[in-house]
């Protein structure tokens, strides 16, 4: 998405896509040509490790944005400032959504299951973390999430319509993904739903996940600390309001978050207070419309410009200061001083 303002601003832009996953950009890079961009102005290089470099360290390249995990932005923030460029790099991410005891719940339900389990939960503003507040919040909550869970179809996206996600991206991320679900359980969190036995007749060999949903998660755990990128939804009990701020505080990470809540009062106070970039009050995944800016806070982005909105376009161009005097308003002989307006 970084390319479409990147040329606006008069850029030519190089694209290197993951290498996991490069079918989609070239078809991007295919259809700006067919529609009239000249050659050369979006170019689409597929490559690993030393493709990057090549581009980190290359003179003519003036600005590098990223999107991907933590150390790899911290990498590439930290190698493309040693060189003088002007880096946005775009992190992990822990999301959490606070479910006061004053939500609709069935709203916050049906939030939560499309906000943890879309896209099979591979996507940076995927909500990770519940957070409910009050025992009989969460036990409300847990209940009307189990049957709405259990009922998310699991395929491949040629199956139909009415399929809710998809395999995840590679064997090793099922694998980490199905490590993590075996370190909440042997940690003590309550696996009520467990996906851990999926099994898709006809891919088995395939990297299709079952979602899963733990119960009395806390702080310590590796579950919640880590970022585990496919369908599983932790949820994490609150006493308080505060507390609750608190945990989404003091994560490492701070891409997005939201609350639910019919509280005003409750909504300003969080939406004030809270180190996140980007806030949601009754809207799960607060991704900004494209005119405003897109970008997390702490461990989320490293980086002093957002992508999208403003802020993408002071990333991709320069200030250029003019200040100029004509002869002919010269009246007078020298002036060694700056003169206050009149």
């Amino acid at each position: 998405w970084m390319f479409a303002p990147a040329i606006a601003a008069g850029n030519a832009f190089i694209l290197k896509p993951s290498e996991r996953a490069p079918s989609v950009p070239m078809m991007l890079a295919e259809l700006m040509e067919e529609a009239g961009l000249p050659k050369g102005i979006l170019q689409v290089v597929n490559g690993d490790k030393e493709s990057v470099d090549a581009i980190l360290d290359h003179p003519v390249i003036q600005a590098v944005g990223f999107v991907g995990s933590t150390p790899i932005a911290q990498y590439i923030y930290g190698r493309g400032a040693a060189n003088g460029k002007r880096v946005q790099a775009f992190g992990g991410a822990k999301n959490h959504m606070i479910v006061m005891p004053d939500a609709d719940l069935d709203l916050a339900a049906d939030a939560l299951v499309g906000a943890g389990y879309g896209a099979a939960g591979e996507r940076c503003m995927a909500i990770s973390v519940a957070v409910p507040v009050g025992e009989e919040t969460a036990d409300r909550l847990i209940e009307k999430l189990v049957p709405r869970i259990e009922k998310l179809k699991v395929g491949p996206y040629t199956a139909g319509k009415d399929v809710d996600y998809g395999p995840v991206i590679t064997a090793a991320a099922k694998k980490n993904i199905l490590a993590l679900v075996e370190s909440g359980v042997a940690q003590g969190a309550d696996l009520v739903i467990d996906g851990r036995n999926f099994n898709l007749q006809g891919y088995e060999d395939g990297f299709f996940v079952g979602p899963h949903l733990f119960d009395r998660v806390t702080p310590d755990m590796d579950i919640y600390r880590k970022e585990i990128f496919g369908p599983v939804l932790s949820t994490v009990r609150a006493a308080s309001y505060e507390e609750a701020l608190g945990l989404a505080m003091s994560h490492e990470y701070g891409n997005g978050t939201a609350i639910f809540t019919r509280d005003g009062d409750a909504a300003r106070d969080f939406a004030a207070r809270v180190n996140v970039g980007m806030i949601g009050i009754n809207v799960p995944i607060p991704v900004p419309l494209a005119y405003h800016t897109f970008g997390g806070w702490k461990k989320s982005a490293f980086g002093d410009l957002n992508q999208h909105g403003p802020d993408s376009f002071r990333f991709y161009t320069r200030t250029k200061t003019v200040t100029s005097r004509w002869p002919s308003g010269i009246k007078e002989g020298s002036a060694f001083n700056f003169r206050p307006m009149e």
